[in-house]
């Protein structure tokens, strides 16, 4: 029989292996690949990049259902303690019996290629991972799905959980626009996507002359990865308005060719996948970075539409919708121009947490009808004016992302659940959950901390997460800590305050207990 191609294979999946389903009955075998199979120049700024393979342990949550096997695969062998840490949090099942469920695989490779790379490379490798995986009750699980992901799901014969990577044009800054302007969700003006300095020089040109007023502007590459494609660039200091329409052009031109972008030799990559212009949001009394994540479940292309997709923000009307809007986030930025994602704060400002979760859940939806499968999340950017707060959408990543893991851990350890009428996640008892999160907390006094030690510190600090008191720290990017001083964490607290102070004692502690060991 010939092999089932990519699309048959997805049309496999079924609707309730999508879902953190804890159901009796569900046979299911999950094969998990973290890698990240992005550009590797901007893999190159991120430090012990191949650690964050360790960010997808908090998937172990399904090991909650007692009929649930995960073949987790990696670069380098996993430390058993790092694996160990995650299986203690899981409430409602002892950690042996999920560690029975659970194979750890490796390629024994720390090079910085992606892992799905590797894995392909390693026939007898796969032989073993197949032998692993029932047939028909197996599907797999990726950080980001790309042609190498496409083809290992091809060669194992077992369907991939996550959008084909034929429709990443929706992922793109170009695709996000497109998606917005269908939807009717509010988005800056911005250009049409070109491929040389010349025509970015033309399109940044009619921008500020659609918008004299503007002083800023923001030039993203069409596939830019967390913030790392984008570079503002000033127009107040060039003096547009006094100049010709050639010669603001061709200061424009001198500007971008010495554009401060964060991907080094950026150029190329103009040439590659293009890039647009939008208008740098200014103003407001005071200025925020929230994003909503969504699911798209497998039934996602077996609906039916009943209405069309309206403007003016009204979006869809969809029957047996399988989009699901599971979360909102208080970005934080950093980096030379902040547009680089290292941290988030759960949930969004209740001033807009609703409007933003609908904007989602249309956005979502355009994705399902386009064959989207699995998470997606939009960023924004929020200002206040006076009582009024502004929404503008400004991308769509169709990917797990630095959002999904810290969500992925509170649903694993505390076994809640959002509440889709106020955005809140409530745990069983009806409590409000909060928390801040990291994967950037990094310091040279953290260097050549073992995770042993950090356990140590953290419990004599009484600062691990407590089911009983429903606050804590719970830790991720573990292989980081030693090598580069670095690692991530989920800091839970029943208010937003409480969050922020154990996120605070956490750092602080771990800080103090790292110098009283060096």
């Amino acid at each position: 029989m010939a092999p089932l191609s990519f699309r048959e294979l997805q049309s496999s999946l079924q609707p309730q292996w999508s879902r953190d389903s804890t159901a009796k009955g569900l046979e299911l075998d999950v094969l998990m690949v973290p890698s990240l199979s992005v550009d590797r120049s901007q893999i190159a700024l991120v430090a012990g990049a191949h650690h964050y393979e360790e960010r997808q342990l908090f998937s172990l949550m399904r090991l909650r259902n007692p009929g649930v096997r995960i073949v987790y695969a990696t670069s380098k062998p996993l430390a058993e303690l790092v694996v160990d840490a995650v299986l203690e949090l899981l409430p409602g099942v002892p950690a042996s019996h999920a560690r029975r469920r659970l194979h750890l695989v490796d390629t024994d490779d720390a090079s910085d290629r992606p892992l799905t790379e590797k894995l392909l490379e390693r026939p007898a490798l796969l032989a073993r991972i197949a032998e692993l995986l029932r047939p028909g009750r197996s599907f797999i699980n990726c950080y980001v799905v790309g042609p190498l992901e496409k083809q290992l799901s091809e060669r194992l014969q077992i369907p991939l959980l996550g959008t084909d990577p034929a429709l990443g044009y929706w992922g793109s800054k170009a695709g996000s626009r497109e998606l917005f302007q269908r939807c009717g969700v509010p988005h800056p003006a911005g250009s049409p996507l070109v491929f040389n300095l010349d025509d970015l020089s033309e399109v940044t040109a009619e921008l500020w002359e659609s918008q004299p007023q503007l002083v800023r502007c923001v030039v993203k590459l069409n596939e830019g990865f967390s913030g790392e494609g984008n570079a503002p660039l000033a127009l107040a200091p060039l003096l547009l308005a006094e100049k010709s329409a050639a010669e603001r052009r061709r200061c424009l031109r001198s500007a971008l060719e010495h554009l401060s972008m964060p991907v080094a030799h950026w150029q190329p990559l103009l040439a590659q996948q293009g890039a647009l212009v939008e208008a740098w949001l200014e103003g407001g009394d005071e200025q925020s970075s929230p994003s909503v994540q969504g699911t798209i479940h497998p039934d996602g292309n077996q609906y039916q539409k009943i209405a069309k997709i309206q403007g003016g923000g009204q979006g869809f009307s969809l029957v047996n919708s399988p989009v699901e809007v599971i979360s909102s986030h208080e970005q934080v930025l950093g980096g030379e121009h902040q547009q680089t994602y290292i941290g988030c704060r759960f949930p969004a400002n209740s001033a807009y947490r609703l409007e933003l979760m609908r904007h989602g859940q249309a956005v979502g939806e355009a994705l399902a009808a386009a064959g989207a499968l699995e998470r997606y999340a939009v960023d924004f950017i929020a200002r206040r004016y006076g009582s009024h707060w502004d929404l503008q959408a400004i991308e769509v990543n169709l990917r797990q992302g630095g959002t999904t893991h810290p969500y992925m851990a509170l649903n694993a350890i505390t076994a809640g659940q959002l509440d889709p009428t106020t955005g809140l996640y409530l745990s069983p008892t009806g409590e409000p959950l909060h928390y801040e999160a990291t994967d950037n907390l990094r310091h040279p006094k953290l260097r050549g901390l073992l995770p042993i030690d950090l356990i140590d510190i953290v419990a004599e600090a009484g600062l691990h997460y407590d089911p009983a008191r429903l606050r804590g720290s719970v830790f991720h990017l573990l292989g980081c800590l030693s090598e580069y001083g670095k690692l991530g964490m989920t800091c839970i607290g029943r208010s937003a305050a409480e969050a922020a102070a154990v996120y605070a004692a956490t750092e602080r502690e771990l800080l103090r207990g790292a110098a009283a060991r060096s």
